[in-house]
């Protein structure tokens, strides 16, 4: 039995259509109806969360002025429990990522956690262009004593005072 063209093509209409229909869905069920081209990731364990940044200028260096009500809504957002979260273990190994056309401005990431002798700061990724992915680093070493870790994603080039967007995660620390 073979089949004819008119039944080839048919056939190929419904695939077209489900397929359509499917990502259609899914984005609609996500709450995503537009592509949004700054996002960060954050990745713990076998778990991730994405976040559109913060602070945003719509791709213009942030300014002093709103770099400051940047750090307002950041902290108001850490004190209201509003921040994108995740439960984090010791054993567990933490990495962020970034959208493509943010690795290409460049980008780093660091957390308030680590050891005095660091600052009490931990560089999940130093600035770099291009890659998307930091690496995942053993959570014992990017959370801090407080149970509580800010993890900062920085789009932006090294060369210039003013970030292009930035965002903000928090790490729980859970008892393992």
């Amino acid at each position: 039995m073979s089949l004819n063209t008119r039944a080839i093509a048919a056939l190929g209409a419904v695939v077209v259509v489900g397929a359509a229909t499917v990502g259609t869905s899914v984005a609609i069920a996500s709450g995503q109806t537009e592509h949004s081209s700054h996002r960060a990731t954050l990745t713990v364990g076998n778990s991730s969360i994405v976040a559109d940044p913060l602070c945003f200028n719509g791709g213009s260096p942030i300014t002093e002025d709103l770099q400051q009500e940047c750090q307002q809504k950041a902290t108001q957002a850490l004190a209201e429990g509003t921040l994108p979260t995740r439960d984090v273990v010791v054993s567990d190994r933490v990495g962020v990522g970034v959208s493509p056309n943010v690795a290409d401005t460049g980008w780093w990431a660091f957390t308030n956690g680590g050891s005095q002798g660091q600052g009490g700061r931990f560089s999940l990724f130093s600035y770099a262009k291009g890659p998307t992915f930091s690496g995942s680093q053993p959570a014992s070493q990017v959370l801090n004593a407080s149970g509580k870790t800010l993890v900062t994603v920085v789009e932006g080039d090294k060369n210039s005072d003013n970030p292009v967007a930035v965002w903000y995660f928090q790490l729980n620390t859970q008892d393992s």
